[in-house]
C-alpha cells in the first residue's frame, strides 16, 4: 500500500510516516511533487539488492579474464590551440 504525505504532516508526525512504512513506501511531496520516499531498511535492501553495482557492471564474466584487446594507434597530433 502506498501512502503520500506532505513535507508538512511529515514534519509534523513521523511517527506515522514511520508506522506507514511498514505497509508499503511513503511518498513525501514538496509543493505537490514527489520529493522523497520513506521505506523500512529491510525494503531498501531487498530493492538495492535487485540492482547491480557499478563494480559488477565494469567487471569482467568469469572465464574471459584473457580477453586480447587491442588499442588503435593514434596518429592524429594534437596541435596548440589558437586564440587570436
Amino acid at each position: 500500500m502506498m501512502t503520500r504525505m506532505t513535507s508538512r504532516e511529515f514534519n509534523h508526525d513521523t511517527g506515522g510516516a514511520k508506522r506507514a512504512a511498514q505497509t508499503g513506501p511513503v511518498y513525501i511531496t514538496d509543493r505537490g511533487r514527489p520529493s522523497h520516499v520513506l521505506m523500512t531498511f529491510e525494503d531498501y535492501t531487498t530493492l538495492a539488492a535487485q540492482h547491480p553495482t557499478m563494480a559488477d557492471l565494469l567487471s569482467l564474466p568469469p572465464g574471459i579474464e584473457n580477453v586480447h584487446f587491442e588499442i588503435p594507434s593514434q596518429r592524429d597530433v594534437a596541435e596548440p590551440a589558437q586564440l587570436d
